[in-house]
């Protein structure tokens, strides 16, 4: 599209960010639609002095990655509850001035799940403990699932579990636990490390659902090992996608393309 006077600005503030999808899959989305927009990546050092500019430049809002979702929090003006609880924020509005701090990663990771099961009453395992964990762990504890947290670092793991009010096990031991579902939220097994899996392959029963955020590469050693052990799986990519989804319709007021996005951020791969 040709940008103009009345061209609305977005981006994404994080420190690395060139490696972000969120710009190829957004201007899609804006384009598509006929929306006035214009989506970049800022690599941000100054996290305050980033929450200013906002103001200053009238953007209308912002994703927000590593290492911001939570130095961001204490810049911004208000906070949607779910993202005051999780204690992270992904996504800002800028709304006549006043920046609004919200939270879509559990939206994402609970609709892409949603899309091959139905979550509630579900026993699942999420592995790690840092902020996707911890936004994950809240959206499904929202859902009615019985998680469990399970972690290599105990302190870390069983300090996230106590908030969330749910079980910790270490990682050593989840061979003595089963589950329906399993989410995998560190980059073990991202690009370079693709031969790295968080869990021997024989934990793997075909009854499971199977998840993995990370999404560089599409298709994980840990999905690989999924696939081959007759378990359901889910990609990093479609959580992504259904975040960004929230994240369009939270600042464009119009329904998301969902489908439009996913082969946009497809189509990067390729």
């Amino acid at each position: 599209m040709i940008t103009d006077s009345y061209t609305e600005l977005y981006g994404v503030f994080g420190d690395p960010v060139s490696h972000s999808l969120s710009p190829v899959m957004h201007s899609r989305a804006f384009a598509h639609i006929g929306y006035n927009a214009a989506y970049l990546a800022f690599r941000i050092k100054d996290i305050a002095a980033a929450v200013s500019a906002i103001k200053t430049l009238g953007m209308k809002g912002v994703s927000v990655t590593i290492p911001h979702k939570v130095s961001i929090m204490p810049h911004l003006d208000a906070l949607d509850g779910m993202a005051r609880r999780i204690g992270a924020v992904n996504t800002v509005i800028n709304r006549d001035g006043v920046l609004t701090g919200y939270n879509s990663d559990w939206i994402g990771a609970v609709k892409a799940l949603s899309e091959k099961t139905d979550i509630r009453g579900k026993s699942a395992v999420i592995i790690g403990a840092g902020g996707a964990a911890r936004a994950i762990g809240f959206g499904m504890v929202a859902e009615n699932a019985k998680v469990t947290i399970v972690n290599r670092s105990a302190d870390k793991g069983g300090r996230l579990a106590k908030d969330l009010g749910v079980e910790f096990c270490p990682l050593s031991d989840i061979k003595n636990l089963g589950c329906q579902i399993l989410i995998n939220t560190t980059p073990i097994g991202m690009t370079p490390n693709t031969e790295s899996t968080p869990v021997p392959k024989a934990y793997l029963k075909k009854e499971m659902l199977v998840m993995d955020i990370v999404y560089n590469p599409l298709k994980t050693r840990l999905l690989k090992d999924a696939e081959q052990s007759g378990c359901t799986v889910a990609d990093g990519l479609s959580m992504f996608v259904y975040q960004g989804a929230f994240q369009f319709e939270l600042w464009t007021g119009k329904n998301a393309p969902i489908e439009v996005m996913r082969d946009a951020a497809t189509e990067f791969f390729r």
